[in-house]
C-alpha cells in the first residue's frame, strides 16, 4: 500500500525538508507523492516531524478502512467507508472557529488535530482513497477546494470542509452561490482538474497569505520561495520574495530580486512602484510599506 519510493525520500534525516521536498517535486506529477510533500513542508514548521510516521498514519487509516469492508470492492461503497471512517468514526471537521488557524494548513497537524481547511481535509480524502485505488482527483473550485469521485458511470463531488458531503457535479453552482451570493455563473474551468503541484503551490499560497496578514515576513517569505520551486518563473512571487527580503532587512538580496522581476515584467503595471523601492532600498533607507503582497 505505501509508495515504492518513499524511503528512498524519507530515510536521510541529514538532507533538509527544502532539499528533499525539491527530490520530490522533481518527479512527475503521477509520481509525485501528495502527503510526503506536504509533510516536508510542515517539517520546516516541526523539525522533529517524522515524515515515515505520518505517511504511515495515512497507511493505517487506509488499512482500518479496508478491514471494515472485509471482501466489499464497490467503488461508492469503499468510498462511503471512507468518509464514515474519517467524519464519522474520527470526527475530522472542518475548521469554522479558527479558519486562519496555520495549524490547518500543515498535514501533521490536521491529522493530529482532527481539523483543517478544506484542502488539507481534502488531501487526506485523496491519500486515503488512493490507497484503496479510487478514482479520485482534487479540484480547484474557487474559494473552497474539493475532490472528484470520477468513476465510469458516475462523477461526485465531495466537500472535504462539510463533513465530507457527496454531491452530483450539476449541483456545483450552489456552492459557489454559498461563497459569492449567486453573483458567479458556474463555468466548466471551475471543475478542472487540480494537478498535485497546483495543489501544493495553493496550499504554500494558503500560509503565505497568512503569514503576509500577521506580519510573519521570515514565514511568508520561506512560503513564497518554496513556491518559486514549483513556478520558478512566477513574477507575482518573484515581486513577493523581493518585497518580504525588504522587511527582513536583506536589502542587497531584494534589490537583486527586485531587479529580476523587472527584467520578465518589463511592462508590470507597477513597474515604477517597483522602481522606487528599488532606489531607497539603494540608497540605504528603509522601505515601509507592505508593497501589495498577497
Amino acid at each position: 500500500m505505501p509508495s515504492p519510493h518513499r524511503l528512498k525520500i524519507v530515510s536521510s534525516p541529514q538532507k533538509s525538508p527544502r532539499y528533499r521536498l525539491a527530490v520530490e517535486l522533481s518527479r512527475s506529477d503521477s509520481e509525485l507523492e501528495l502527503a510526503c510533500a506536504a509533510l516536508l513542508i510542515a517539517q520546516e514548521e516541526y523539525p522533529q516531524l517524522s515524515v515515515e510516521l505520518y505517511l504511515a498514519r495515512l497507511d493505517q487509516v487506509a488499512e482500518e478502512v479496508q478491514d471494515r469492508l472485509a471482501n466489499e470492492t464497490a467503488p461508492l461503497i469503499v468510498l462511503g467507508e471512507v468518509i464514515e471512517t474519517l467524519y464519522g468514526r474520527r470526527k475530522f471537521s472542518g475548521n469554522r472557529d479558527a479558519y486562519y488557524d496555520p495549524r490547518n494548513s500543515f498535514l501533521n497537524d490536521v491529522l493530529d488535530r482532527g481539523v483543517g481547511i478544506p484542502l488539507t481535509l481534502g488531501m487526506v480524502i485523496l491519500e486515503i482513497g488512493w490507497r484503496l485505488d479510487l478514482p479520485l482527483e482534487g479540484v480547484n473550485f474557487p474559494g473552497h477546494f474539493l475532490v472528484r469521485y470520477s468513476g465510469s458511470a458516475v462523477r461526485l463531488l465531495i466537500d472535504p470542509f462539510d463533513g465530507g458531503k457527496i454531491r452530483f457535479e450539476d449541483e456545483a453552482q450552489q456552492l459557489l452561490d454559498q461563497g459569492y451570493g449567486g453573483m458567479i455563473p458556474m463555468q466548466p474551468s471551475f471543475l478542472r482538474i487540480a494537478t498535485k503541484r497546483e495543489m501544493l503551490a495553493r496550499l504554500l499560497t494558503n500560509m503565505k497569505g497568512i503569514y503576509v496578514k500577521i506580519g510573519d515576513a521570515r514565514r511568508a517569505l520561506a512560503a513564497v520561495e518554496r513556491l518559486l520551486m514549483i513556478s520558478p518563473t512566477a513574477p507575482v512571487e518573484s515581486r513577493s520574495r523581493g518585497i518580504l527580503l525588504a522587511r527582513l532587512g536583506r536589502h542587497e538580496e531584494a534589490a537583486r530580486q527586485l531587479e529580476a522581476y523587472l527584467r520578465v515584467s518589463p511592462s508590470a503595471e507597477d513597474r515604477g512602484h517597483v522602481q522606487n523601492m528599488l532606489r531607497e532600498l539603494k540608497a540605504g533607507r528603509h522601505v515601509d510599506e507592505d508593497g501589495g503582497v498577497g
